[in-house]
């Protein structure tokens, strides 16, 4: 099979990982960066034994594809040169800084009859992939998601810089429609939120809750799935997945342990817990891989512009809320 070509866009911490990683993939050759800030790029390109395109046109001419690892703001600009150009495209979370942005990159895509993928990267953490062989159908979800303070996400409201992970998650396990959001946060060091917490209502009568920060001493990136006769613990910072089960007395449960019985009569059943067993990946490098595959084979990738335009809505569902939360304090303490 032929090598796709790529180039990448934007050279600082992930741009210059998506190089590494890029360079581990059989079947892409990665051909050169470009950043606008020229050291980076010289810097990054020296590390992996490539060039410094001086221009992004000139990155364009020489590339099948792109990975755009700029700054959320530039996205759309960066990203909608390069589709119009006609390179297919993947581009880092949220798709972009706006609704409306990401609505107009989805369009030239389909126009241009090319690929978007976009870069929600815990699709491709082991802990969710092990999931993947189960009937997942949660009717409850908890998530905490809690970072050490890192400047270079704070460009973005922290539901856009960290929350928008498991928003996208949560959409792609309860596949239904967002019929209600409650949602408050507060801005502490940052011009934007750095905590946000919100309750997301499907249509289907799931629930999801929903916190994280940026703020935080120690890292945390956890997620809890309910169903019946199932409770599912994700570590998203582990790659592991630990999973309850109610069986009925008797039932085959394999390698997985007992903890004895719970209910009462007829009504008893077993309690049964085992790990899932979860692929040894390394999640950007898997994730890339996809989308080069996705690129060669023409077919649509996992997680493709529509579900980034999805998950940037809910996303800004939730700022919404929390815009009108602390509009409603504002005026309260203003009468007091």
């Amino acid at each position: 099979m032929k090598k796709i070509k790529i180039g990448v866009i934007g050279t600082g911490h992930l741009g210059n990982l998506h190089a590494k990683m890029l360079k581990n993939i059989e079947t892409a050759e990665l051909t050169g960066v470009y950043d606008a800030a020229n050291e980076k790029a010289e810097t990054c390109a020296k590390e992996h034994g490539i060039k410094v395109y001086n221009t992004i046109d000139d990155l364009i001419q020489a590339n099948d594809a792109v990975s755009i690892a700029v700054t959320t703001t530039a996205h759309y600009e960066v990203a909608a040169h390069c589709l119009d150009k006609g390179l297919d495209v993947f581009i880092e979370k949220p798709v972009t800084a706006t609704i409306e942005e990401a609505e107009k990159l989805v369009a030239l895509a389909k126009s241009k009859g090319k690929l978007i993928q976009v870069g929600h990267i815990e699709r491709f953490n082991p802990a969710i992939l092990a999931i993947d062989k189960y009937q997942i159908e949660p009717k409850f979800i908890q998530t905490d998601r809690l970072a050490q303070f890192n400047p270079r996400g704070t460009d973005v409201a922290v539901v856009l810089d960290l929350m928008i992970h498991d928003i996208d998650i949560i959409l792609s396990l309860v596949k239904s429609e967002v019929c209600k959001v409650d949602a408050s946060g507060i801005a502490v060091v940052s011009p934007t939120e750095d905590i946000a917490n919100c309750r997301i209502e499907f249509e289907n009568g799931a629930v999801a809750v929903v916190t994280a920060s940026r703020i935080s001493q120690k890292k945390m990136r956890k997620m809890r799935l309910f169903q019946k006769d199932n409770y599912i613990t994700l570590d998203f910072v582990t790659g592991t997945t630990e999973i309850y089960r109610l069986v009925s007395p008797g039932e085959p449960t394999g390698t997985a342990f007992s903890f004895g019985l719970i209910g009462v009569g007829d009504n008893a059943k077993s309690v049964v817990y085992e790990q899932a067993e979860a692929p040894k990946v390394n999640a950007l490098e898997y994730e890339l891989s996809l989308f080069i595959k996705a690129v060669a084979e023409r077919t649509t990738p996992v997680v493709s512009g529509e579900d980034g335009l999805r998950a940037l809505k809910v996303a800004n569902m939730i700022i919404q809320k929390i815009e009108e939360s602390v509009k409603k304090i504002e005026m309260n303490s203003g009468t007091e």
